[in-house]
């Protein structure tokens, strides 16, 4: 039995004055992945911060025309809101390939951000591993590795982040708030996660004390010509061997806009600006696509058991680009199914 404190914050102040008091402590929400670690010893923390009666659970429109999301909001309530489904439909077929209905019931919007990753060495404490012990090596480097990353690895970590959420976040520009002893501030979903580098450990850029307070979405939801494929060894409740999130603007057939983020390749969602720029005032062909995926994936680095997510996820690129030009979305099948 793990000893543990409860506390349940009051508000938002009162949960940054309780995480910031308590180094070892963790928020908890719908708890679809911090109890699991508490299971299996990976998580001990000193203190439960329980957070899930804070006012954080609104979906509004702001005054330039974008969303704002509470971080308390189920996956599932997202997924399926009118205003998402409609102007933001690449978001709605992202969240519902992830986890089963029931998770998604549970998990919140704060919650899927924070997730940590599904390396079976990092949930098996009887091997090395840098992100639960910083220094005792990554036992994936040389171990069985067929689903570990492929791009922005390090000699310390090779992991993947398994939200498929936070892919479609990243290429549509969304921003997160946070809330912390210092007072609030705005992050870039595509800087929120961080690179292993020598620091696996430290999954995101949140200082101590701070909490996710929403999600915002721009104006531009891209809601015609979109796709999110997500590629696994099974169809449903599996995390993506690769995934991609892309979304384009129409000209013709000559594209204005591109957006494209790859999922199961790396320790964050992981965005080229110039695999985009590459894309724009080109025609929306596969010759034109491809082009565009060599860019996303200039620099991959393949190990042992995972070489084949490198064609894999070119294949991938291209092929969802190809839907989300004919405005024929991969995601719809998700929908369906769900």
């Amino acid at each position: 039995m793990n000893n543990f404190q409860y506390s349940r914050a009051t508000d938002i102040a009162d949960a940054i004055r309780l995480l910031a008091a308590d180094r070892g402590a963790k928020l908890i929400a719908g708890g679809t992945n911090l109890i699991d670690l508490m299971k299996e010893n990976v998580e001990r923390p000193s203190r439960l911060i329980d957070i899930s009666r804070l006012p954080l659970r609104d979906i509004e429109e702001t005054s330039d025309g974008g969303l704002r999301i509470g971080a308390l909001v189920p996956n599932s309530d997202l997924a399926y809101h009118p205003l998402v489904e409609q102007r933001y439909p690449l978001l709605a077929g992202a969240i519902l390939a992830g986890a089963s209905a029931q998770l998604r019931n549970m998990a919140s919007v704060g919650g899927n951000l924070m997730q940590r990753t599904r390396c079976a060495y990092f949930y098996d404490t009887a091997t090395p591993c840098n992100k639960r012990e910083p220094g005792s090596g990554c036992s994936a480097i040389d171990g069985l590795n067929r689903n570990h990353a492929i791009l922005g690895t390090s000699a310390s970590c090779i992991a993947t982040n398994p939200s498929d959420m936070s892919v479609a976040l990243a290429a549509l520009g969304a921003l997160v708030h946070v809330a912390g002893p210092s007072g609030q501030r705005t992050i870039a979903l595509a800087d929120f996660h961080r690179l292993p580098e020598d620091k696996p450990h430290v999954d995101t850029n949140l200082g101590t004390g701070e909490i996710i307070a929403a999600v915002e979405l721009p104006k531009h939801g891209f809601a015609r010509n979109y796709s999110y494929l997500k590629i696994r060894d099974r169809l449903s409740y599996a995390f993506a061997l690769v995934s991609v999130a892309a979304a384009l603007e129409l000209d013709g057939n000559a594209i204005s806009e591109a957006r494209l983020a790859l999922g199961g390749v790396a320790h964050k969602p992981w965005r080229s600006l110039e695999a985009e720029a590459a894309l724009r005032g080109r025609a929306a062909t596969p010759d034109h696509f491809s082009r565009a995926a060599d860019l996303l994936l200039h620099g991959a680095t393949a190990r042992a058991h995972n070489r084949f997510k490198i064609e894999l996820a070119h294949r991938a690129i291209v092929r969802t680009l190809i839907q989300a030009a004919s405005a024929t979305p991969q995601s719809q099948a998700h929908k369906k199914i769900a």
